[in-house]
């Protein structure tokens, strides 16, 4: 089981709170947080990642303390990771909004069938 850093999830979880439709679940080995089902950002070790989209992918990685998210060991095409540094203030709100956001306005995932 993934270590995540529990003050940032906390953050995160106080972030979200006055929007509809917001849950969590422990996977990829830290805390990850829906909105509408849809993943929209987590916490994995002491770092946030945001799911941004293609579209906003380039300026999100332009953003200061920013890096791709390359959990798989390949970048993602559309999420970031967020350093610590990246989070101070009201940062970490412009970033839950952006996961807000994409979540609310993506396709609903398709699961395969077995």
């Amino acid at each position: 089981m993934g270590v995540y850093d529990e003050r940032l999830a906390e953050r995160v979880r106080a972030g979200l709170s006055s929007h509809a439709g917001v849950s969590e679940r422990k996977m990829m080995g830290g805390m990850v947080f829906m909105v509408d089902g849809k993943m929209a950002c987590g916490v994995i070790g002491d770092d946030l990642w945001v799911r941004v989209g293609k579209p906003a992918l380039a300026a999100a990685l332009a953003q200061p303390h920013t890096r791709p998210m390359d959990f798989t060991g390949k970048p993602s095409s559309n999420m970031v990771y967020v350093a610590p540094a990246g989070l101070a203030g009201s940062a970490l709100d412009g970033w839950l909004a952006q996961g807000v956001e994409f979540a609310r306005a993506a396709e609903p995932s398709r699961r395969r069938k077995a």
